[in-house]
């Protein structure tokens, strides 16, 4: 009864959040004439950090170095558990332009708010999709704003590390752009699948340190990406008191 009474409250909350913010994220985009609509999504992305705060069930705890340049560049990776997941990452104290599926952008109010901020649109049906995407990548980088991947391509349903794709990695070498590796952990419960009920979960999100792609050929993609792999899953290793393989999803 508690936490349908606290779920409750906290649909009420994110709700009234959600209405109040369009206009806002409208009127700064009126006035934000640079490239990366920076500002905008700054503003766009405290939304999720406030979605975090009025929900009582989540114990977040953010680690690592969070105090970067805003306006230099990264191509950030971060497994991904859940839906959750992007409010949290929204409480990094800068913008990221996120990779999201093509139909949350066609969505009432946040797809309005993605749309007006930048965020780019993935047709995971379209072969041309992953090119688009690329380039529309490359602009944000080349105007001084981080881009974030979550190169899993999907949620884990049990909170391994399934296998990494290539384009974020190819991307971070062929515009020289260090990689900023993220890990999330806890949120698989956060929001339990065909429930509207918030799970109580204490949740981990650690800044690694970016990985330099200076010098590395598109053939250092691979070998970037497993690296990239490998760094995540010993964190996660290390918070589950586990070996790295334990977390790890192989291919085949």
């Amino acid at each position: 009864m508690i936490s349908a009474i606290l779920s409750a409250w906290t649909w009420v909350a994110l709700i009234a959040l959600m209405v109040f913010w369009v206009p806002l994220v409208a009127l700064v985009r009126m006035f934000d004439r640079d490239p990366a609509r920076y500002v905008t999504g700054f503003v766009f992305r405290r939304l999720g950090m406030l979605m975090t705060r009025v929900n009582p069930a989540w114990r977040i705890h953010v680690e690592g170095e969070t105090t970067v340049d805003p306006r230099r560049p990264y191509v950030v990776v971060c497994n991904h558990q859940s839906i959750a997941d992007v409010p949290i990452i929204s409480c990094l104290p800068w913008e990221m332009k996120w990779i999201a599926k093509a139909e949350l952008l066609k969505m009432p109010i946040l797809g309005w708010m993605m749309r007006w901020v930048g965020d780019i649109p993935v047709d995971r049906d379209s072969r041309s999709s992953g090119a688009r995407v690329l380039v529309a990548a490359r602009r944000y980088l080349r105007n001084r704003c981080s881009v974030i991947f979550f190169p899993e391509g999907t949620r884990s349903c049990d909170g391994r590390l399934f296998p990494f794709s290539d384009g974020a990695f190819r991307l971070a070498i062929k515009t020289q752009v260090p990689v900023l590796p993220l890990v999330l952990d806890g949120t698989h419960g956060a929001l339990p699948k065909h429930s509207w009920k918030f799970g109580a979960v204490n949740v981990k999100l650690r800044v690694l340190a970016p990985v330099q792609t200076s010098g590395l050929q598109p053939g250092d993609a691979p070998a970037l990406r497993e690296h990239i792999r490998s760094v995540i899953a010993a964190e996660l290793a290390v918070w589950r008191r586990v070996s790295p393989e334990h977390v790890l999803v192989e291919d085949g």
